[in-house]
């Protein structure tokens, strides 16, 4: 006789089915896991032994043979090994052999018989819910799980004996109750930079349309502080938003205590990152810091000190929101729609430019510095201006600058022009310019004739790419929308232009 249980295999954030066959049968006492099983799932039988001997069950010195079908599909993780030992309790008769078949079970089990929390519980349980199933999950991550509907049968139990209790009816696991993570509220706030008004009213333009943004500037003018307070001024997650960055977060299990934010993502790898870090892949193709800053902001610190092939690596996901990591055997997907934002220094000595100080190398220090990023890389960044160092002036100038909520209130109403003007064109998946296409911009963003002709200009003399004729075109509807403008003017145009020409040009 052979009982079933069913599971899922990950694969990027899709949850694929997976049917955990048990059987125990007569003849030399073995214990076998078979159907492209990788090391933590083949270490299960241990797990799974020493957690069923801890509650009270042995197994028989039988032949059990585990297949974990289709067996043409890599088994990865630790989640296997509650429906495994579930699958093993029904044969033997410690639980009604059909109690399993409305359940997606996954669980990772302790030697004593507690139940561990796994990754890739979100996505679980929206796959069970569309296959109108229930889930079986560890207590931790009942939370979770309850973020994909109330209408989803959930059993989250501390421990094997409680999830026996519930499937006997003897006592009842409680349904648990979705939980959402208190936003941050003490973020850095605009007012404590002090100067700095030109690129602060960049990096309002570039949160109000979600644009790349690249600064330039000797050490110590601000531009880690100003990075660091993009988070203060950006609109909290819409729903659809939300729902996507906590698919990512679940796989890659950074959702602490099931809890769900709509606060926007930040990640700021350290520069010696890897490629692996960064895009994603390793052993388990996980996610990488563009995907776990989808929807949100990934900033690249002293841009060039990263390796060339790994900020080059970039160029994909910024294009297509999207990041494809291909193996041999498999082929993975992973959301990455992020607003770059990035600091550099001019060149290594990071004074070139500066008055009164000259380099020793010359103009070669800034131009082989500035030479690790690559033109197709810097052709995707939006906005890049200057930032020079702060004067002793702005430094003892009395009085406040304007605080993150004046600010976040623009940026907002911003946000919101352009996800209303998308939706009523049928790009439900839009929300803000810079991710819109080439056609759809062309669409909404059409200058008149007098912005047209400045447009015409800059392009021939400066050389501008397609790309970069369409990315001036976002942010001037983004600084049309900041300035509740139907139409683009000329004065749009010209300050757009003066965000792309210039340095990488």
């Amino acid at each position: 006789m052979v009982t079933r249980v069913q599971t899922v295999a990950f694969q990027g954030i899709e949850a694929l089915p997976v049917d955990v066959q048990v059987q125990v049968a007569n003849g030399m006492p073995a214990f076998n896991i078979v159907g492209l099983p990788d090391k933590a799932v083949g270490e299960s039988k241990e797990r799974v032994r020493s957690a069923l001997t801890s509650s009270g069950l042995s197994l028989p010195p039988k032949r059990i043979t585990i297949n974990l079908a289709p067996a043409d599909l890599p088994k990865e993780g630790s989640h296997y090994d509650l429906p495994i030992a579930l699958g093993l309790m029904a044969a033997i008769g410690a639980i009604p052999g059909d109690s399993l078949d409305e359940y997606v079970v996954l669980g990772e089990l302790a030697l004593d018989g507690r139940i561990s929390p796994v990754a890739g519980t979100l996505p679980a349980a929206i796959s069970a819910q569309a296959r109108e199933l229930g889930l079986i999950c560890p207590e931790s991550c009942g939370p979770e799980a309850a973020w994909a509907g109330e209408e989803l049968n959930i059993i989250a139990p501390v421990n094997l004996l409680a999830l026996v209790n519930h499937l006997t009816g003897n006592q009842l696991c409680a349904r648990p109750i979705a939980k959402r993570r208190d936003q941050n509220i003490n973020l850095p706030d605009m007012n404590e930079i002090k100067g700095q008004e030109g690129a602060k009213r960049a990096l309002e333009v570039a949160a109000a349309g979600g644009h790349n943004f690249l600064m330039i500037g000797p050490p110590g003018a601000g531009k880690s502080m100003l990075a660091a307070r993009l988070p203060s001024i950006l609109p909290p997650l819409n729903p659809r938003e939300l729902l996507d960055v906590s698919m990512v977060q679940s796989i890659a299990g950074e959702l602490a205590g099931g809890q769900l934010s709509d606060s926007r993502p930040f990640r700021a790898p350290h520069h010696s990152a890897s490629m692996a870090a960064l895009i994603g892949g390793g052993l388990k193709v996980r996610p990488g810091e563009v995907s776990l800053a989808h929807n949100g902001v990934l900033f690249l610190d002293e841009l060039p000190e990263f390796a060339p092939q790994v900020i080059d690596g970039l160029r994909q996901p910024l294009e297509s929101g999207e990041t494809v990591i291909a193996r041999a055997n498999h082929r993975v997907v992973y959301p990455s729609r992020v607003q770059l934002v990035a600091a550099m220094n001019p060149c290594k000595c990071g004074m070139a430019g500066s008055p009164g100080h000259t380099c020793k190398r010359g103009d070669r220090c800034a131009s082989d510095y500035q030479a690790r990023l690559s033109g197709p890389f810097l052709d995707r960044i939006d906005i890049r201006i200057d930032v020079p160092a702060v004067t002793a002036l702005d430094m003892i100038e009395p009085g406040e600058a304007e605080p993150s909520e004046s600010v976040a209130k623009r940026v907002s109403r911003a946000r919101q022009i352009q996800a209303d003007r998308y939706f009523r064109l049928g790009a439900t998946a839009v929300y803000n310019n810079a991710a819109t296409s080439a056609k759809q911009i062309e669409q909404v963003a059409q200058p008149d004739e007098e912005s047209k002709k400045l447009l015409v200009q800059a392009a021939e003399k400066f050389n501008l790419s397609a790309r970069a004729y369409h990315r001036v075109l976002k942010v001037a509807r983004t600084l049309a929308d900041l300035g509740g403008a139907e139409h683009i003017k000329k004065p749009h145009i010209a300050e757009a232009l003066g965000y792309r020409i210039g340095f990488g040009t």
